[in-house]
């Protein structure tokens, strides 16, 4: 069976992107970033990666989960197939269609079809963002690990880690790295 990892950039007062669904106040750092490359170059879109955007290689995901605001993100600058290295799905309520044919769209029943895919073999599921899709795969016990990006910075609003009520659950950090740039690199199991 697959693990799902919930792997996402926040702040320390827990938003994952301002209100508007932007990423621009999220502070970067080289080594960081280079760590991050190394690590997961597969959740780097697409244009991140030179003219033929393609990653070196899927080191820890096949495959991508996004809610619409996420996706959103790219396809307001065009991008329609960010991840061409993965299978990507895109889970939304209120698209008909997907706007590329490369990525397919889960309108209904969630948690019954994330279900479905870690059934299958191969590589962890990364659920890339979308605070409504990780609070309903949460709720439903689907997430196996949470690895978190630590961002030294506040926003004071915007969309949470989790959006909505969830039970509480105590987590059991499993590994982490700090930078020199206040950058925290925090992983977590969920299903022990």
């Amino acid at each position: 069976m697959r693990e799902l990892v919930y792997y996402v950039a926040a702040t320390l007062d827990g938003f994952i992107a301002q209100r508007d669904g932007t990423l621009s106040a999220f502070p970067w750092d080289e080594e960081y970033g280079a760590d991050l490359l190394a690590l997961f170059p597969e959740t780097f879109p697409a244009h991140f990666h030179g003219p033929d955007g393609r990653a070196t290689a899927n080191r820890e995901f096949d495959i991508v989960l996004m809610g619409r605001r996420t996706y959103e993100v790219g396809l307001r600058e065009g991008i329609t197939n960010p991840y061409p290295t993965l299978e990507q799905y895109l889970f939304s309520r209120t698209m008909k269609t997907s706007p590329d044919q490369n990525v397919a769209l889960v309108s209904e029943n969630a948690a019954e079809r994330v279900r479905a895919i870690k059934q299958g073999t191969g590589k962890a599921i990364w659920l890339c963002g979308g605070a409504d899709l990780a609070t309903t795969l949460f709720g439903a016990g689907l997430i196996d690990r949470l690895i978190v990006k630590l961002n030294p910075v506040v926003f004071g609003a915007g969309i949470p880690l989790l959006h909505g009520e969830i039970e509480p659950t105590a987590l059991a950090l499993t590994d982490s790295k700090s930078y020199a740039s206040g950058h925290l690199l925090l992983h977590y199991c969920l299903n022990a």
